[in-house]
């Protein structure tokens, strides 16, 4: 006799497909800006948290000083952040983002809708919400913080 029992979804294999989808296009999507997915979730921090330390940075993302360093170098020379030294603590440097930063946060917005847009294009509204709330729910009991990528830790 066959068995009606219905199989569970596999919901991490999922996950993690859909995952590497979106994450691709998305890096696609920001590549056009110039910048990297890496470089958006730095700005992102940044812009709203003006003022924000390298060290603070690199703790939010879970990295090491060595490697915010070498992000900010690069978003330096690219003209998407400035770094100033601090006027409370010499030792620390504080980042706010440039007229162009600002300009690629504001593009990233509209890259990140789309983006939004298309990922969840099978879904109805009500979908949506509840998948966001299911998933914001998983995240939460992963202890994960919902402005940073865990790609930073282990990247």
């Amino acid at each position: 006799m066959l068995s009606t029992v219905k199989p569970r979804p596999r919901i991490a294999f999922l996950l993690t497909q859909l995952g590497t989808v979106a994450a691709r296009r998305f890096a696609e999507r920001v590549g056009e800006l110039g910048i990297t997915p890496a470089d958006a979730g730095a700005l992102r921090i940044i812009a709203f948290s003006p003022g924000i330390s390298q060290r603070d940075l690199a703790e939010r993302l879970g990295v090491g000083p060595s490697r915010i360093v070498a992000l900010m170098d690069r978003l330096t020379a690219a003209d998407l952040v400035v770094r100033r030294r601090s006027a409370t603590d010499r030792r620390n440097h504080e980042l706010a983002l440039t007229e162009h930063g600002q300009r690629t946060m504001a593009a990233l917005r509209e890259v990140g809708m789309a983006h939004e847009q298309d990922v969840t294009a099978a879904l109805t509204d009500a979908e949506v919400s509840e998948l966001g709330a299911l998933l914001t729910k998983l995240a939460a009991a992963a202890g994960l913080d919902p402005e940073v990528h865990p790609g930073y830790r282990s990247g």
